[in-house]
Parts: structure tokens; sequence; C-alpha cells
């Protein structure tokens, strides 16, 4: 009699925790992980709608003749496409992508179109991948996406290296939306463990642009390739804070919101130390550069502003409830807010009129500033007892393990 008095006390209790949860989840926006960031300069974030602009040109059959060219066109040259591969050429191993020389940029890009809805092959790619199953410089890594981006290095390697031989002041930049991020992420990655082979010695010369970016890398390694990675998610953006298998996501867009409020539910209720314990646990790569556009309990688009930073912990963990989850994962939003974004850098900083030899200064002191901030990202990796976590001292951004690094990095992976 008294188990049963208190049944329905229980229900009570265990209803008042759900509403709870569902008030707190309503509450909670996409502005509330960055909030706390730094700002972008125009510096930094001037490459961002240049490269979508790029990759959205994959699409195109004839870029002499667009026909789905953004308002204002593609900004480039159709002449300085060095190289294009479709999906006959890729065959099936990797998205479509091109090389372009962007002479006024002094950089040689490599652009990857993300996922095809209706190419059997792209699904492939991206659901091949079990938890743990590939370890990659110390850390786990998405398994499809690796063969993907191994396949795309071995078969541009020796034009990618006649490239930077004939043009040794250029940086050679990978940028990819969706899918095609992930792979270009991997590809950075690889590209670094084998500058040899490219004929690149510094590793600054290597820039990744991750647009709308699956999780593909453990924490370690998003961390420690901050450097290097970029990753640029617009508002509530959901796949790079999906962390259940994407093979999941894709068979159920049916009924995504559903699934996403059983994820939001079972993150929840795994305790954060948990989750940055788990060496197997998957994240968006590298430094994080995050547009808002949307404040809470407001209807409407703002002026966007994109904060950056490396984080450890935090890192784009929950899943927001946005009837704009999926719209802001679209590549055409994404150029276009990007590009809000930096001509209103543009119009506050008046960076039209600062002189070159400032331009030069500030970069430095940019360059300067995202060191410290690397540092500081990784020693508190190494505070919270991140698996496979390396203090700035040993780590080989920072001068001790570059020559150990270019010369034996590669091995685990057989190149």
């Amino acid at each position: 009699m008294s188990i049963a008095c208190c049944c329905p006390i229980l229900e009570c209790v265990y209803c008042l925790a759900c509403t709870r949860w569902v008030w707190q989840k309503c509450l909670y926006t996409a502005g509330h992980e960055s909030e706390h960031w730094g700002l972008a300069t125009v510096e930094e974030f001037e490459p961002v709608p240049r490269l979508c602009r790029l990759i959205l040109a994959v699409y195109e059959d004839d870029l002499h003749n667009p026909v789905w060219a953004p308002p204002g066109g593609y900004g480039i040259d159709p002449d300085c496409v060095f190289l294009r591969r479709n999906d006959q050429e890729t065959q099936g191993r990797a998205t479509p992508y091109l090389i372009y020389l962007d002479h006024d940029n002094a950089d040689i890009v490599l652009a990857v179109r993300g996922l095809n809805l209706a190419k059997e092959s792209d699904y492939a790619v991206l659901l091949d991948n079990k938890l743990g199953q590939t370890k990659f410089d110390g850390g786990y890594v998405h398994n499809g996406l690796l063969k993907a981006a191994e396949w795309v290095f071995e078969y541009e390697c020796e034009v990618l290296r006649e490239l930077v031989k004939k043009h040794p002041s250029y940086t050679l930049t990978f940028a990819g939306h969706s899918l095609g991020a992930g792979l270009v992420t991997l590809l950075a990655m690889v590209a670094v463990q084998n500058r040899s082979k490219l004929g690149i010695m510094e590793r600054s010369r290597i820039r990744c642009y991750a647009i709308a970016p699956a999780r593909c890398m453990s924490l370690n390694l998003a961390v420690r390739y901050a450097d290097v990675i970029n990753s640029i998610v617009l508002q509530d953006d959901f796949l790079p804070r999906t962390t259940t298998a994407l093979e999941d996501v894709f068979k159920s867009l049916f009924c995504l919101p559903c699934l996403l409020c059983l994820m939001c539910l079972k993150d929840t209720c795994i305790m954060e130390e948990k989750k940055l314990k788990d060496p197997r646990r998957l994240y968006a790569p590298g430094r994080l550069y995050h547009i808002v556009e949307r404040r809470p309990c407001r209807l409407g688009r703002f002026p966007p502003v994109v904060r950056t930073a490396v984080p450890v912990d935090g890192r784009f963990d929950h899943i927001v409830l946005s009837c704009n989850a999926t719209s802001d994962h679209a590549i055409i939003w994404i150029e276009r807010e990007s590009q809000r974004a930096l001509d209103l850098m543009l119009e506050k900083d008046g960076i039209m009129r600062v002189p070159a030899k400032q331009k030069m200064v500030r970069q430095e002191s940019l360059a300067r500033e995202h060191t410290e901030e690397h540092k500081a990202a990784l020693r508190r990796a190494v505070a919270l007892d991140i698996p496979q976590a390396y203090s700035p001292s040993t780590y080989g951004t920072f001068n001790e393990m570059e020559t150990a690094e270019s010369s034996g990095g590669s091995s685990e992976r057989g190149f």
C-alpha cells in the first residue's frame, strides 16, 4: 500500500524534471556557447566568404557560363582553375573538387563540395565509421573521411607539389563544406604529416577552412591542429553538434527533430567529465568561428557577429532545439551571412583606409595572439586530463617537435 502511494509522487517528480529539462533546452541558444569568446578580426575572417564562393563554384558545370552564381558572382577567374575532378574521376572515393590558383591572394586552393543527396558513394564515405575505429597521430578520426582524404592526397600529391614549387611564396589552402569539410580537415592533417612530399617545410603555409564540418576527430587532435584548421559554424547548425552516428541522422531525416530531441536528452544525462575523458568521442575540428545572427526571444535576423576561440570544454557539445538547425547548414546561407559579417567588420574597422605597412603589423600581432591562445588551449587540455593532450612545450607547433613531426609523423598511416 505504501509503495502504491509513492507512485503518484514519483510520477510528479519525473514530470517536473522533464518539464524543467525541456524549459532549459528551449531557453538554450547557440549564442550561449560563444558568448565569452573574442570577436574575430577582418584579417582572420576575410578568406571565409571568398572560399565559400569557391566551394559553390564546384557545383557549376561551366564556370564561364554559371547557372547557380550567388549575387555578385563567384569572384574568381575561370581561367585560373587549374583542374577539376567530377564524380567519374573520383570513382566515388571523394566528392568532386577543384584546384584554383588565387594569384590575388597568393594562394593555392583545393575546394571540395558537400554531400550530394543523390549519390550513394557520398553516403558510403560519410557512414564508413565506427567508434574508435581509426587512430591518427595519437588520436581518433572518422574512418571514411580519412580514407577519402588519403586518396585525394595520393591522387593530387604530384600536382600540388608542382604548384607549390612553381609558386614558392603561395600558401596551400584546403576548403570544403559539410562532407567536404570533414574531408579537407583530415586532408590538411595528412598534408601536415607529409609536408616533405609536397615540398613544404613550414607548417604555417598549410591552412584549412572547414565550413559546417561534421565531427571528425578526437578532442586532443581538434586542439593540437587549431593552428592549421579553422571551422566556421553558422548559429544553430546541427552537424557540428551531432555526436550520434551520422548513419542514424541520415536514416532519420524524415523525423530529424525527434532524433535531435533524443540526442539532447542523452547529452544532458552524460556528465561533462565523462565526455572529456572519452578518447574516442569526436569533435568539430580546430579553431572555431561562430557566426551569430539571432537572439533569444527575438524575431528575425540581426547583423551577424563572428566570435572565435580554441575552446576545450563547451566545444559545441549540445544540440540546439531550433527550426533553423538544418537551414543554417546550407552553404548558400553561410556564404551570405559571412559576407554580411565581413562587410560590417570592414565598415566598423575602416580597414580600407589602413596603410599596407600597418596591415602587416596587425597581421603579425594577430598571429602572436592566436599562438598564445593556442598554447592556453593546450594547457587547458592538459589540466583537464584530456587523453593524449600535449603541453605547448612538447607540441610540434611550437618549435621542439617540428623536425620530429616532419620526419616521422607519417609512419602510422604508411605514407
